[in-house]
């Protein structure tokens, strides 16, 4: 019977899993919300960036970045670090007040034909963008001066008006009204401005364009128009300065967000990008990995092209950083590699990534962190059987049967597929070692859960578990199965009769296939009037501690895998 996909994303997450379909172990990919976990807060400026610190003085003949070059502001701070204090808080919002009374002179400064009074107004318009009010945005967009600061971008001879202008639309870029930037003009002059000879306009063309990029798809489309990959590409430079590449890190990682044109080629992406994943520094690290996050689910086939660029092992490595913020792109990258075909999740089993995982399910990770490690398991348990025995020799089946007995309904919902997909393709022995683990009881509370396809995997496993007790049954001497037996005693029975009132064809019909199977007197006893306690056998039936019906020893070997 053929399989529907695993299950829809129901929260916004950035997540890769593997679709199931009959006994094949084709992989269950789940896609996200396009907005989720990196654009909760698109103003704090986790996708977004205002420039507001002192520009940097700009002239003709520079050609190499300065010591003035500024980084761009921290997400969750401003002014950025090293900056001077800023001013008293009452002042800005006067004088940029006092400005706006005065908005209509400053555009006829900006329309004229004098240079000097175009620098004077456009650096006034910059500051009026510091207090960050969208009203102030609002005010300045319907003075239609958006072209003219497009315009200032040419002025090749002068490049502190060019520098000031892209600063300006940088922090309208940076608000909600970026598609007016884009629509403006102003990107093929900013693509043009990333060959400029001046060190600064480049860093600030880049912040720019990267705004540009974090908003909607069509304003990301009207860069590829114009060709942004090639020139942004050609930035990254053995001398650039931290500040600028991080910026530069950051705007690449933004274009790479979504689906990525066919035209993109993202093997040049690549090559950069397994250079800056053995970065020092934190914030291009984790941009780095973001963009390998992107680009496995941005284009078709790029997994392979992921591990064709040698990634694979630093991003199994970084499993083991200490900061969160690099942490969750890596997990989130790896979880999207897992979803690949066997031979490309063989690639991360070699890389010893079952050895890091285990380690982050038994320890006290953040809760995104322990679900995207089951998610990871869960692909390499779709696998075939060595991969199967790969997850079993890490001792990683303990913990995760504690995670499903113990944790939030979320982690135990993402075991629960972990340890279900394991037993629907383990063989005999690893069934013993799966039992042997205490599976059994918690997968069999999974059948009351509301996810229809996690109910219908956790159904194909316990048919798998019950096939091989039947083997087992033969050396019993009361010629039962084991783990029917077991599953009786913990209540499993009850839960199998409750899913009869399922709204699911498949899930119904695969539970009564397993009552008649493996139970058939009792459920034709309890459906007998005339049988005393019939209608309540579940109250009858003494429950047991886990060990009480002893499954068959785990297969040699089983004990030293934990």
């Amino acid at each position: 019977m053929p399989r529907a996909p695993r299950r829809p994303s129901d929260e916004a997450r950035r997540g890769a899993y593997k679709p199931r379909f009959d006994f094949s172990r084709s992989r269950r990919r789940r896609e996200d919300g396009l907005l989720a976990l990196r654009r909760l807060d698109r103003d704090a400026g986790l996708f977004k960036r205002r420039r507001d610190e002192t520009a940097p003085a700009v002239h003709a003949s520079d050609t190499a970045p300065t010591s003035d070059e500024e980084a761009p502001p921290a997400s969750n701070a401003r002014p950025p670090p090293g900056s001077s204090s800023p001013p008293d808080p009452a002042a800005p919002r006067n004088a940029a007040e006092s400005e706006l009374e005065g908005l209509s002179e400053l555009v006829d400064k900006v329309c004229s034909d004098d240079t000097t009074s175009q620098l004077e107004a456009t650096v006034q318009f910059r500051k009026l963008l510091s207090d960050e009010k969208n009203s102030t945005v609002i005010r300045i967009i319907r003075a239609d001066v958006l072209p003219r600061f497009a315009e200032f971008l040419s002025r090749h001879g002068l490049p502190q008006l060019q520098m000031e202008a892209a600063w300006v639309l940088t922090n309208i870029a940076a608000s909600d009204y970026t598609l007016l930037v884009a629509e403006c003009g102003a990107v093929p002059r900013l693509v043009e401005l990333l060959r400029s000879p001046n060190a600064n306009i480049r860093h600030q063309a880049i912040w720019c364009l990267g705004n540009i990029a974090a908003d909607l798809p069509s304003c990301r489309d009207i860069l590829f128009d114009h060709g942004v990959v090639t020139p942004l590409l050609s930035q990254f430079r053995d001398d650039m300065k931290i500040p600028v590449l991080r910026t530069a890190m950051w705007a690449l990682s933004n274009i790479c967000f979504g689906k990525l044109p066919a035209e993109v080629q993202v093997k040049p992406i690549l090559e950069i990008v397994s250079q800056l994943i053995h970065s020092a520094d934190e914030k291009i690290l984790a941009d780095a990995c973001w963009t390998v996050y992107y680009i496995c689910g941005g284009v078709d086939d790029a997994i392979q092209d992921v591990l064709d660029a040698g990634v694979c092992p630093q991003l199994v490595n970084l499993l083991m950083h200490a900061s969160a913020s690099v942490l969750l792109p890596v997990i989130m990258a790896l979880a999207r590699i897992s979803a690949g075909d066997d031979a490309q999740v063989q690639v991360l089993i070699e890389n010893g990534i079952l050895n890091c995982l285990a380690q982050m399910l038994a320890r006290n990770y953040p809760k995104n962190i322990k679900k995207q490690a089951c998610l990871i398991v869960s692909n390499i348990a779709t696998g075939n059987k060595e991969q199967i025995q790969a997850v079993i020799d890490a001792s990683i089946i303990s913990p995760l049967v504690v995670l499903l007995r113990t944790s939030e309904s979320d982690i135990k919902e993402e075991a629960a597929w972990a340890l279900s997909n394991a037993a629907s393709s383990a063989s005999s022995e690893q069934i013993q070692y799966l039992v042997s683990r205490g599976c059994l009881e918690p997968l069999c509370s999974v059948l009351s859960c509301k996810d229809h396809d996690l109910v219908y995997t956790c159904l194909e496993g316990l048919e798998n578990i019950l096939q091989a007790g039947e083997v087992g049954k033969k050396g019993e001497e009361s010629g039962t199965n084991p783990y029917a037996q077991f599953i009786l005693e913990c209540g499993g029975l009850d839960k199998l009769e409750d899913l009869q009132d399922v709204n699911s064809d498949r899930i119904y019909e695969l539970a009564m296939k397993l009552l008649q199977s493996y139970w058939e007197e009792e459920v034709s006893g309890s459906d007998d009037p005339d049988v005393p306690g019939s209608n309540d056998s579940a109250d009858t039936v003494e429950t047991k501690p886990e060990d009480a019906a002893q499954p068959p020893e785990p297969a040699s070997g089983a004990d030293d895998a934990e």
